[in-house]
């Protein structure tokens, strides 16, 4: 079972003293950072605890916070293992000549870098384990890409005593799934870039009941810190006792996913924008629905190996419309949008009957999605007095949710779908209201598209109640 390491910090030692006995009373071991605390009290700071503890007093030479001279420093945490703890942390780069650990504290022997990956990484590694001795090797180096997450695992796997972290929103594979490197525990906190909390980690994530017979998911493309779909599928194997994690890979390069996938043995993914048009000149088997709309959200890796792709974008869409008893024949239909979520709608109000048009700031994209599926491009803006306006556009997204992809004089009609889901009332939801319209937001098509895809993956019945309050949560943390 996967351990977890939380990491605590304070500017006295009366607060680390605090925060380490909060964090012990769910983490399997806690890491005070000794650096930064101003009235430093070694003994005090290790007197009483109830978990192992790694002992790190971080230069400032390596993103540290202590200031103070090396000899000073080396003092620290020699005191520290002379009074019992079990880890003490100390940088490869340091001079380590006076560092006694005695017979009880273990080196976590570290390296970081703050920066990227360094191109000669594996020899630093092969010469941090040779020095290492019956230490344990800690990597955290910053991850830009997902292709880092693989050259970084090529680089360290190989079954030694160790800690692997990619830094940084990229490196989130390596903080969940630390099976995949040989780490010997992951780090919680808010000390370093892309750390997790204790709850996200263990509840979300669940950490401590995955490792390497899980299957792994994600959701990939960019940007990716607005989306639920991590809440909503790790709650939905949670709730069904499925064994997978489902994981964020921020990348805009398809080709990189695939390839790092495979190597990582991934067995499905979530696609959003922008790379849901992109996958069958890469040799993924795009079903015929997903063909002729354009875009596909789902892939997934068969018995075979190899990859396929469909679209259930267009299952979410329709949810909404059906369970409200909604007929689009013949009715006038303004889409916002030429992406992958445009498609899907269009595709989908084309095959009820509905008269589309497509407005989109670049007038090129409207009209090939207009010609691909059989709708008419307009000019932008759109004219008002529609019955149904389809915001397939990102513009009101969180962070930047004060904004309305059209004005309020323009938002005039009968029916809002707008397809932002973060946050849940938008700013185009609120004129639509304002101006006598009926709305619908883009939660319920989430849900309905990742419950499609839920089973597709895993032959179990989705718990769509359980996904959706995993959803509603995620949002209104990020409200909080």
């Amino acid at each position: 079972m996967t351990r977890v390491c939380e990491t605590v910090t304070g500017t006295t030692t009366a607060v680390l003293r605090t925060a380490r006995d909060r964090a012990a009373q769910d983490a399997d071991l806690v890491e005070l950072r000794l650096d930064g605390v101003g009235d430093l009290d070694v003994a005090a700071a290790l007197a009483g605890r109830t978990r192992p503890v790694i002992v790190t007093c971080r230069a400032a030479w390596e993103g540290g916070a202590f200031r103070g001279s090396e000899t000073d420093r080396i003092g620290i945490l020699n005191e520290a293992a002379k009074l019992g703890a079990e880890f003490v942390d100390v940088e490869w780069r340091a001079d380590r000549s006076a560092l006694h650990l005695g017979e009880r504290a273990r080196l976590v022997l570290s390296h970081h870098d703050h920066h990227g990956m360094p191109a000669d990484l594996a020899e630093r590694v092969r010469a941090m384990r040779a020095e290492a001795g019956s230490g344990i090797v800690k990597i955290a180096v910053t991850t830009a890409t997902f292709a880092d997450c693989r050259r970084l695992r090529d680089v360290v796997v190989d079954g030694a005593e160790q800690v692997v972290i990619g830094m940084g929103h990229a490196g989130t594979v390596t903080r969940v799934c630390p099976w995949l490197y040989g780490s010997l525990w992951t780090y919680c906190g808010t000390a370093a870039p892309g750390q997790l909390s204790f709850t996200e980690l263990v509840e979300d994530y669940r950490v401590k009941q995955t490792g390497s017979r899980t299957r792994v998911y994600g959701i990939v493309g960019a940007p990716l810190a607005h989306s639920a779909s991590p809440a909503m599928h790790n709650a939905a194997f949670a709730a069904t006792g499925f064994d997978g994690v489902y994981v964020p890979i921020e990348t805009t390069d398809a080709s990189e996913f695939l390839s790092a996938a495979d190597a990582f043995g991934f067995a499905g993914a979530s696609v959003t924008a922008p790379l849901k048009t992109r996958w069958a000149s890469l040799g993924v088997r795009v079903d015929a629905a997903a063909t002729q709309i354009g875009a596909v959200n789902t892939l997934a890796r068969t018995a075979r190996g190899d990859w396929e792709g469909r679209n259930f974008d267009v299952d979410g869409f329709v949810m909404p419309l059906a369970r409200r008893g909604l007929q689009m024949t013949g009715q006038r239909v303004v889409v916002l949008g030429a992406g992958g979520g445009a498609r899907a709608a269009v595709w989908a109000l084309a095959r009820q009957g509905a008269q589309i048009e497509v407005a989109a700031r670049r007038m090129d994209a409207a009209t090939r999605l207009a010609a691909d599926l059989g709708a008419t491009a307009v000019l932008w803006p759109p004219r008002a007095n529609w019955d149904l306006l389809v915001n397939a556009t990102p513009v009101g997204t969180w962070p930047a949710a004060d904004v309305s992809p059209l004005p309020r004089e323009l938002v005039r009609g009968r029916i809002v779908y707008d397809l932002v889901y973060n946050p849940p009332a938008t700013t185009l939801m609120r004129l639509a209201r304002d101006a006598g319209a009926e709305v619908i937001g883009g939660l319920e098509m989430l849900v309905g598209q990742a419950r499609a895809q839920f089973e597709y993956w895993t032959g179990l019945t989705a718990p769509e109640s359980a996904m959706e309050q995993a959803a509603v949560a995620f949002l209104a943390r990020r409200v909080e």
